[in-house]
């Protein structure tokens, strides 16, 4: 990575660049990931720059005004840990997810690794009308 930029600041960028994403603006990703990124979320597990770009692609194809907001980024050395908001609209409902991400950069500054944590069963699938009732029921059973 260039001396000029600390991981810190580097974050920070990563972070406009998430915040600003559009389907255009997609087309600069190689100036965030490297080619052999690696990217996992509950619903995804690729390798690959293309294959990312693609995530990211069926995001816009799929959801309404998908939009992510982080509110903290916590860094060491060349990883971080980041909190997020995912805002988007599905049929017309608006919907938000909150998670956090694990990143781990080069030495050129690129994201290598990208994980998402986020509870994706509370999420999205109690909201699901046959799916859910039996997740919530499953989920007031096993709670303290």
């Amino acid at each position: 990575m260039s001396e000029s930029v600390s991981p810190q600041e580097r974050y920070k960028m990563i972070a406009r660049w998430f915040e600003q994403l559009t389907l255009k603006s997609l087309d600069t990703i190689d100036t965030i990931y490297s080619p052999s990124a690696a990217f996992s979320d509950p619903f995804n597990d690729v390798v690959g720059i293309d294959r990312v770009k693609a995530v990211y692609a069926h995001m816009f194809a799929t959801l309404d005004n998908p939009r992510f907001v982080l509110d903290r980024i916590l860094t060491e050395d060349m990883s971080a840990f980041v909190l997020w908001t995912f805002e988007f609209q599905l049929s017309g409902q608006s919907h938000r997810i909150a998670g956090v991400t694990h990143f781990e950069l080069d030495d050129h500054g690129l994201v290598t690794l990208h994980r998402d944590y986020w509870d994706a069963a509370k999420q999205v699938y109690e909201k699901v009308p046959l799916l859910g009732p039996v997740l919530r029921w499953l989920r007031k059973r096993m709670s303290a």
